[in-house]
């Protein structure tokens, strides 16, 4: 199966251990409604055995706990955080990780989940009804410049994710205050998100860039999307 993730991005926004806490608190409780894979999480360590030697609740009184330590800080009120769900997975499908609080031109404020890939999760977890909610959990939790679900397989989209731009995914959150989003063709789905923007989803099937239909549909919603300034023109 393709290998996804699902990532949010907001500009710089300064906020308290707690707000950001209470923020995280959504986040996880909002991913356990979406699918049992993500009923439980230990912090992400470099071996399988220290992890599972580290399981947490998340609650906001525990992330605030991190944060107190030095190594869940980048700076004195930005925050990092890496969580995993204990499951063995290429692709690293089981892990979560973030940094918030940042108001710092070296830290950006972001969200990443590697979505998973190895079955009986991927078959649950990759359709567009559970990726939906996973959208909803981050944009609940952050409220978030914007959000998509990528393919990781696309570099272009990767690189523009991780530098804190809008991409264009299986699944694109558009927040109300960056503008309208146009007519999309079909059987693109648009649909409003929590009162707060707009949620496209280009497929209604797991959006595949080894399918010439789903790469040429990219391309028509792409070229709209660009012509209402949601998305940066491509190069050339």
């Amino acid at each position: 199966m393709e290998l996804f993730q699902a990532g949010a991005h907001w500009a710089g926004r300064r906020e308290s251990a707690e707000a950001c806490a209470r923020r995280v608190e959504v986040l996880f409780r909002q991913l356990g409604q979406c699918d049992a894979a993500y009923a439980r999480w230990f912090e992400y360590a470099y071996s399988r055995r220290h992890a599972l030697q580290l399981p947490f609740e998340p609650t906001a009184e525990t992330f605030l706990r991190f944060f107190e330590r030095r190594k869940y800080r980048l700076a004195r009120e930005v925050f990092t955080f890496e969580a995993w769900t204990g499951q063995e997975q290429q692709g690293r499908g089981g892990r979560l990780s973030f940094v918030c609080g940042s108001n710092e031109p070296y830290y950006s404020n972001g969200c990443l989940l590697h979505l998973p890939r190895e079955e009986p999760a991927a078959s649950r977890v990759l359709t567009a009804a559970v990726l939906k909610k996973v959208v909803r959990a981050m944009v609940q939790a952050w409220d978030p410049d914007g959000c998509a679900v990528i393919p990781e397989a696309d570099r272009s989209a990767k690189k523009v994710m991780e530098e804190g731009g809008a991409c264009l995914g299986w699944l694109m959150y558009v927040p109300a205050r960056r503008g309208k989003v146009p007519s999309l063709p079909r059987p693109v789905r648009v649909e409003p998100l929590e009162g707060k923007g707009t949620l496209i989803t280009l497929t209604p099937e797991c959006f595949s860039p080894e399918n010439p239909e789903h790469v040429a549909l990219a391309g028509r919603v792409r070229e709209r999307l660009e012509k209402a300034g949601l998305l940066p023109l491509s190069p050339g």
